[in-house]
């Protein structure tokens, strides 16, 4: 299955209205509305301009001045150091789904989000790349460009599934070993494991621009169980029972008050952040973060 197979087709329509965006300045060179391509002497040819004082005399197009008697300069395309990488969180709660919608989890939604992005770089030319937190550690995709970079997503997208937890959370180390620094990294996670929020801040604090989309099931927004339920972590086994209209006050304070915080400490690192609950359209968490529309 292609990446772009994942998007639906109303959910596609929407996104053409979005650009990748990085909020802070990286020069000449950036992604998305900040230019993925700059000129310079680079190898593919993009086009001739009137030589300036400093130029380098050896772009000089020898044979244009011996037909015009003027000087140009060769100017060719390089491409940006700025790259987009979506970092997916494929441990075992990205697993979780709700009742009303069999076989639609977490890591469905993170598939489809990791998709469109690829979608949205490869329709500006920017290079993108991917790493994928799982329970055996991290598997990372450098960033490169073009259709064939989209495919090689949708062959790891297909095969992705989620399991365990983050059993070396040292592991993560590869993540800002690889990421440039002025790379733009969307992270796609329930961001319930205090190593990957650790990792997006170490991330931001080295200068590297990090976004953070949370997805959310709509057990935790609403938790609308009726009746007795045993509550399971699919990571750790622990299992909470009890009476579901007895626990929902409790429960829902509780996770309003974790998020307070979640977003204070995401806020606090410079990392911009959307949530989305899986019964929402999947295109209002990157419209949140790439328009200002939510």
């Amino acid at each position: 299955m292609a990446a772009a197979d994942l998007i639906p087709a109303d959910v596609r329509a929407r996104l053409s209205g979005l650009r990748l965006r990085a909020r802070r300045a990286v020069g000449r060179t950036g992604i998305g509305v900040h230019a993925s391509r700059s000129r310079g002497a680079g190898l593919e040819f993009a086009q001739y301009r009137a030589y300036e004082p400093g130029d380098d005399r050896r772009q000089v197009d020898w044979k244009l001045y011996a037909r015009s008697d003027r000087f140009f300069v060769r100017e060719a395309e390089r491409e940006s150091p700025v790259a987009l990488w979506i970092v997916i969180d494929a441990t075992a709660s990205m697993a979780q789904a709700d009742p009303g919608r069999d076989g639609w989890a977490r890591l469905d939604a993170a598939k489809v989000l990791a998709a469109c992005l690829a979608e949205l770089a490869l329709r500006e030319g920017d290079r993108f790349g991917w790493a994928v937190i799982a329970d055996d550690g991290l598997r990372v995709a450098a960033p490169g460009g073009g259709l064939r970079q989209r495919d090689r997503l949708g062959v790891e997208l297909h095969r992705l599934s989620a399991s365990g937890g983050l059993s070396r959370p040292d592991r993560l180390t590869r993540l800002w070993e690889r990421i440039g620094r002025h790379d733009l990294v969307v992270m796609l996670s329930d961001l319930f494991d205090d190593a990957v929020v650790a990792a997006a801040e170490r991330l931001a604090v080295a200068g590297r621009e990090v976004l953070a989309i949370q997805l959310l099931t709509v057990g935790e927004r609403d938790f609308p169980f009726d009746g007795g339920h045993r509550f399971r972590d699919p990571e750790t086994g622990a299992e909470v029972i009890g009476d579901g209209p007895a626990m929902r006050a409790d429960f829902l304070a509780r996770f309003a008050a974790a998020q307070v915080g979640l977003r204070a400490r995401l806020a606090a690192g410079g990392i911009a952040h959307a949530a989305h609950v899986l019964d929402e359209p999947l295109d209002w968490p990157l419209r949140a973060l790439f328009s200002g529309v939510a």
